[in-house]
């Protein structure tokens, strides 16, 4: 892991470690106060009876987005692929929900429980490209730990 994130890293598992699934909350605060370029970090989870993404814990602005369908938006399109899927400028996505106009880059990484998918964390930026490999790693490391207590 990049030495930028460990740190932030030990201090998100220990909150994991103490807290388990109520944690959430917990780990948006610290990534949005921690990380200057996410400025909304929150959670999404599956329901698949009903083919839609609920919102859970986040920081940031408030949204209006708290249930997005399942192709839809960013969000939406990880739900269907399961892939973590990084847009560096949202202008120039067509499939994008608008969540704020401030917004400029999105990045979303699934959450696992073994080999299903329950739900993503979600990033969005107000600078555009602000989004490196080390911040997939260390929010897939994050979705890792996270699987294994939700």
């Amino acid at each position: 892991m990049n030495p930028q994130y460990t740190d932030l890293a030990n201090q998100v598992a220990m909150m994991i470690k103490k807290q388990g699934k109520n944690s959430l909350q917990s780990i948006c605060d610290l990534l949005r106060d921690q990380v200057p370029h996410f400025n909304w970090v929150g959670f999404y989870f599956m329901n698949d009876e009903k083919r839609v993404l609920e919102i859970g814990p986040y920081a940031g602005d408030e949204t209006e987005h708290t249930v997005i369908p399942y192709g839809t938006g960013i969000c939406g399109q990880v739900a269907i692929s399961g892939k973590s899927f990084l847009v560096e400028d949202v202008s120039k996505e067509d499939n994008y929900l608008a969540c704020s106009l401030t917004t400029k880059a999105e990045l979303v990484v699934p959450i696992y429980k073994g080999e299903v998918l329950i739900g993503q964390i979600d990033i969005d930026s107000h600078k555009r490209n602000p989004f490196t490999l080390h911040d997939e790693d260390f929010l897939k490391q994050i979705c890792d730990w996270l699987g294994e207590v939700l």
